[in-house]
């Protein structure tokens, strides 16, 4: 058996583009950053940051709770999922460090580039926005097979999005104090 891995590696690849190109915009376009700041006003950042990395664990266990059936249908809405809880978080941080709910997306991926420990150059590039897709799928990819099994895969799949939450929160919160932010000048 041949398993054509050159088209799985193309597709992996376009992926990859349109995700940087319109997808990361798009996700960001959609969360309301008011909300993210009245939710760290009411719960304090820490409470947020958990809140977020349980609504990426509940889609992480779904995605993996009946096995290939679930994993296949479920896994495009886990990622997306994953991706906006990581963002409300470092949005989150953002507001507390800074004091101010509004965040451009060009100063917000900079941060994202940082935290992925993806070079950010002088402006927002179209490298900078795919490394940061491949270091996503790679990190979602990674899961993907020990979530085929049925209840197993719903504890991994949950308990893998909690962890990948906090540890990007902390790092973000160890990394914005200190982050070189650049700004595009329009």
């Amino acid at each position: 058996m041949i398993i054509p891995f050159k088209k799985t590696r193309t597709s992996i690849k376009e992926f990859t583009e349109k995700l940087s190109r319109d997808g990361f915009r798009q996700i960001f376009d959609h969360i309301d950053q008011f909300n993210i700041k009245k939710g760290v006003d009411t719960m304090g950042l820490d409470k947020f940051i958990n809140q977020c990395a349980y609504l990426a664990a509940g889609s992480g266990a779904i995605s993996g709770s009946g096995g290939i059936i679930t994993m296949v249908v479920g896994m495009p809405v886990d990622f997306v999922n994953l991706i906006t809880q990581q963002f409300r978080v470092t949005m989150a941080i953002m507001y507390y460090n800074k004091g101010s709910y509004r965040i451009g997306f060009e100063e917000f991926m900079s941060l994202v580039a940082t935290s992925f420990k993806v070079e950010a150059g002088v402006a927002m590039t179209k490298t900078m926005m795919e490394g940061i897709a491949e270091k996503l799928l790679l990190t979602f990819g990674v899961r993907t097979a020990e979530r085929l099994i049925p209840v197993v895969g719903a504890v991994i799949g949950g308990t893998a999005n909690y962890l990948f939450v906090k540890r990007m929160a902390d790092k973000v919160k160890e990394l914005y104090p200190n982050a070189t932010i650049i700004i595009p000048i329009s």
